[in-house]
């Protein structure tokens, strides 16, 4: 049963190995089968004279032609079944046996037996397997010793003038070199129209890929150039052959394409680089070179060298100036939206100081005009004078807001962190926003957690986020609901929420919470007044304290805005708080010159 086991997993190996396309396993099988049907024909031939040989009263030579030929049916017989292995084990072993046979029948020493068995491991070695070759050598002594042993104590049947074992030893040395010489043909013969293929499908691949192909020397020259190449670089790839590629190469490149070149080549390490090379145009109206971005890949030929010797090196070569070009028209945009994110804020700075201060005047002198310092006025204008008031009060507080956000922006909001009792913001905040939320009948509801440490913060700062968080949930919130502040220890920070139970907001509107000028109700017929600007600036203030800043909302039930603090300070110091605080979601890149410019440098 584990013979037939061993039998049947041999065959599905056999067959996947078939299946999978190698040439060199299907080469090895249609030598296995032709040397059956040698070994098959050479014993009929042998038949004949064995028969004859037999009768007169010498049974060698049928022996040897009856033990060849049922080997080699048997072989033939397990080839056809898609045991290959087997079928090889099967001529080797009766190469073998048959030397074996003669080794015994002949008592010199160096007998053709001896000769033949010998040739069981080379055929060994031309259609096994590295398992079935151990096997051999073994087995190759089990045939030596008897023989041996039978020429020195003179054992054995023939005598030195014995015509027929010399018919029967030459037979049978001349089958089994037939059957050697056969299998060492087909299989060089093969392997050379392999190779030869092999070769073909390669410098077909070369010749068709869309890349360029070079081929360097070890001194960097190039000693192939695929068809690929001269689009590439403009010339027809003979002129391209034992020149060297630095020469093409931009001058600002040329570094480091000759550090990475030496690192394959003297190292023996693939690399990727990116550069310019000219790209020549005998058809140009002018003299002024034209230098393509490509993405070069060089990787060594590594041969059996010794270390510290150079290897030649192939590359393969990609146009990628379309990439470049892209990439600098990416930059170029990016840096025009910096410029103009840039000119906004100097804007909103600049307009927002021309306003505060005609507006401080107007709030000031409506002030007067309500008190009666100017003289006494009637209900009608005392009400007015409220209005001029109101309004210049609102206007101040939007170009308020203006000022904090350029600053924010700017990196010219400084912070200055000391230690404050958190549980004392609460009720400061409650009375700045009282006269709002009795405006709406709001009730405000302060949670505070006990024993809390110390907040390493800026205690104006924190006030205002508080402030623009409890406007917010205020305004947002239907008439007679309820804003709830909140402070408490979460970890290492301090968590300040501010919870109203108003419109709330969508998930999209979620994702832009502190984006400038962003409202969830925009547009001309909005319901509810404001800039924007209120949440930008409460995470551009947290963001400066190293917080972070969290909200959760679903419409109809309300909304919470959640701010963590650190509790012992920003991890930057008040001298180091210049740094610009982007407060658009969108990353602005520094200016970076288009690489066409610099083209005009090179050589």
């Amino acid at each position: 049963m584990s013979s037939l086991k061993v039998f049947g997993t041999r065959k599905r190996s056999d067959t996947a190995s078939i299946a999978s396309g190698n040439r060199p396993e299907i080469l090895r099988r249609k030598t296995i089968g032709n040397n059956a049907m040698l070994q098959i024909g050479i014993a009929g031939l042998g038949m004949l004279p064995g028969m004859f040989l037999l009768m007169g009263g010498s049974p060698i030579l049928f022996v040897v032609a009856a033990l060849l030929l049922t080997g080699g049916m048997m072989s033939l017989s397990l080839h056809q079944r898609g045991a290959a292995d087997m079928a090889a084990t099967m001529q080797v072993g009766s190469l073998m046996v048959t030397g074996l046979v003669l080794t015994v029948a002949d008592p010199r020493l160096g007998d053709a037996g001896m000769a033949m068995a010998l040739m069981g491991p080379v055929l060994a070695a031309l259609i096994a397997t590295s398992s079935q070759r151990s096997i051999v050598w073994i087995s190759l002594a089990i045939v030596l010793v008897p023989g041996i042993l039978g020429s020195v104590l003179g054992v054995g049947s023939a005598g030195a003038d014995d015509r027929p074992m010399l018919a029967a030893s030459l037979f049978g040395f001349l089958a089994a070199f037939a059957v050697v010489a056969h299998s060492a043909h087909r299989i060089n013969t093969g392997f050379e129209v392999h190779d030869k293929a092999q070769i073909n499908a390669y410098r077909h691949l070369i010749e068709h890929v869309q890349d360029a192909v070079l081929r360097f020397n070890t001194d960097g020259a190039v000693v192939l150039a695929s068809r690929s190449s001269e689009e590439l670089f403009g010339c027809p790839r003979y002129q391209l052959a034992g020149e060297s590629l630095s020469e093409r190469v931009h001058v600002l490149d040329r570094p480091n394409f000759l550090t990475a070149f030496s690192e394959a080549s003297r190292a023996a390490r693939s690399r990727t680089i990116e550069m310019r090379i000219r790209q020549d145009n005998p058809r140009a109206a002018t003299s002024v070179p034209r230098f393509v971005w490509v993405e070069m890949q060089l990787s060594p030929i590594l041969e059996d060298q010794q270390d510290g010797q150079a290897n030649e090196v192939i590359a393969l070569v990609r146009d990628i100036t379309n990439r470049k070009d892209a990439e600098a028209a990416m930059a170029e945009a990016r840096r025009a939206a910096e410029e103009a994110s840039q000119a906004k804020s100097r804007f909103l700075a600049t307009i927002g100081h021309e306003l505060r201060t005609p507006l401080n005047a107007v709030v000031g002198f409506s002030d007067m005009m309500k008190s009666g310092i100017g003289g006494e006025m009637s209900t009608t204008h005392k009400e007015y004078a409220g209005l001029i008031n109101q309004s210049g009060r609102h206007l101040l507080e939007v170009v308020g807001m203006l000022l904090d956000m350029s600053r924010i922006e700017a990196g010219k909001f400084e912070i200055q962190a000391e230690p404050i009792q958190p549980e004392e913001l609460v009720p400061a905040c409650f009375t700045m926003v009282e006269t709002m939320a009795k405006d709406r009948n709001i009730a405000l509801v302060s949670e505070i957690e006990a024993n809390l440490p110390q907040l390493v913060a800026d205690e104006r700062v924190c006030r205002q986020i508080l402030i623009n968080l409890l406007s917010n949930a205020i305004k947002f919130s239907h008439e007679g609901g309820t804003v709830t502040a909140s402070i408490k220890r979460q970890g290492q920070s301090i968590n300040l929420s501010v919870k109203d139970r108003g419109i709330g907001m969508a998930p999209a509107a979620m994702n832009r919470i502190g984006e400038p000028f962003f409202q969830v109700h925009d547009g001309l017929t909005r319901k509810y007044e404001g800039t924007g600007l209120g949440l930008s600036i409460v995470k551009g203030l947290v963001e400066l304290h190293g917080g972070t800043l969290r909200a959760m909302s679903e419409i109809g039930a309300g909304t919470t805005i959640t701010v963590l603090l650190p509790i012992n300070g920003p991890a930057t110091k008040a001298s180091e708080t210049a740094d610009i605080v982007p407060l658009h979601r969108e990353p602005l890149a520094s200016h970076s010159p288009s690489w066409q410019n610099e083209q005009r440098k090179a050589q």
